[in-house]
């Protein structure tokens, strides 16, 4: 039987923590000056490696971090800092050479993996599938799951109207904004890891 509590429960959760809306800025900073199409296809491919690497800590998550002696508090910490270097090329403009960005796919690194399979995402994962009890628990779960990467894929997908929109001046100005955000968002996620490094001291 499909569970709709369950399913509600970790939706909404996995949208407070993926936030579809404020990736939107983020996505169209790091993708813009490609072409339509590539943008696009960088678009399905984040939620492609988001799924994938959501889908196989859901499916053997813990023994995963066991097996590698790697705490959840570990995993924010390091997502963390990698989110912040994001941020500083953002905020500092060096996403704008050429030579840096035209042959890096951010589809796979930072999109794909940590903003939207991030470490909360990922532990919040990893508790649902160990509480769901019975069958229709476990499909809702992953019906959560999907239901909020197509979510994602529908907010970037449609979000490169946008840039049509605000041009190349609006483009450095949601970079630079994106940047603020990311590095508050990366600075917060430092801290909740040596919070609970702290607490479980």
């Amino acid at each position: 039987m499909f569970d709709f509590a369950v399913f509600g429960s970790l939706f909404l959760t996995l949208f407070v923590i993926m936030d579809p809306p404020g990736i939107t800025p983020i996505f169209l900073a790091l993708t813009s000056g490609r072409p339509v199409k590539v943008q696009r296809r960088m678009a399905w491919q984040a939620v492609c490696v988001a799924f994938g690497v959501i889908a196989v800590f859901g499916i053997c998550g813990q023994q995963i971090l066991d097996y590698l002696h790697v705490s959840v508090p570990a995993l924010m910490i390091a997502g963390g800092l990698l989110l912040l270097l994001i941020a500083l090329d953002l905020l500092t403009g060096k996403t704008d050479e050429p030579k840096q960005t035209k042959d890096v796919n951010v589809a796979l690194v930072p999109l794909g993996m940590p903003l939207l399979a991030g470490p909360g995402a990922i532990v919040s994962v990893i508790l649902a599938v160990q509480k769901a009890d019975g069958v229709g628990a476990q499909v809702s779960v992953w019906c959560a799951i999907v239901a909020m990467h197509v979510v994602l894929w529908l907010t970037m997908r449609y979000s490169l109207v946008i840039i049509r929109v605000i041009k190349d001046g609006g483009v450095v100005l949601v970079t630079r904004l994106a940047g603020m955000m990311l590095s508050a968002i990366a600075v917060q996620q430092i801290i909740n890891g040596v919070l609970q490094v702290v607490q479980g001291a």
